[in-house]
């Protein structure tokens, strides 16, 4: 296996098992009463992701040993731990859908110290770091578009949810 088969191994569990937590989270929060907000947009933000995975488990699959750039790879790295400071941060309120719990105040401690959406900005270094770190700038230019095309709406929409705009 090539290294970056592992390296695709590793972010795609790494996504499956966010998407275990979400469940979880999800059901708990709407059993408490929380509303979801962005809901059009969400299956085009999942099909995006699916879509950047999906091709980048084909790159990865089609060169028997292709190399991989080790700055790229340990921005790659420095972004999981924001994205797990951001989970550990929020808790049982991290999902990957909007819920908001009516009378609960944002969080505001950890990363959110620092910006609002710490995980978008994690979310959008990955996604040109880890083409980047298999040589494909084009891919990474192409979906880092697309992504700020979807974080545009979807942070449109969080910050109306949170009522900050």
């Amino acid at each position: 296996m090539t290294v970056p088969a592992v390296i695709m191994l590793l972010v795609t569990g790494q996504r499956l098992s966010e998407l275990v937590v979400d469940r979880r989270n999800r059901a708990a929060l709407l059993a408490q009463g929380a509303r979801e907000h962005g809901r059009g947009h969400y299956p085009w933000m999942v099909l995006l992701h699916a879509a950047w995975l999906a091709g980048l488990w084909a790159a990865a699959l089609r060169s028997p040993a292709p190399g991989v750039e080790p700055a790229w790879l340990a921005l790659l790295l420095a972004m999981q731990a924001v994205r797990l400071w951001v989970q550990a941060t929020l808790g049982r309120r991290w999902t990957t859908r909007i819920l908001v719990l009516g009378g609960v105040p944002p969080v505001r401690s950890g990363p959110y110290r620092f910006t609002d959406h710490p995980n978008y900005l994690a979310v959008a270094v990955e996604i040109a770091a880890l083409p980047l770190a298999f040589g494909m700038a084009g891919y990474a230019l192409v979906f880092s578009l697309l992504n700020a095309a979807m974080l545009a709406v979807r942070i449109r929409a969080e910050d109306r949810a949170l009522g900050r705009r």
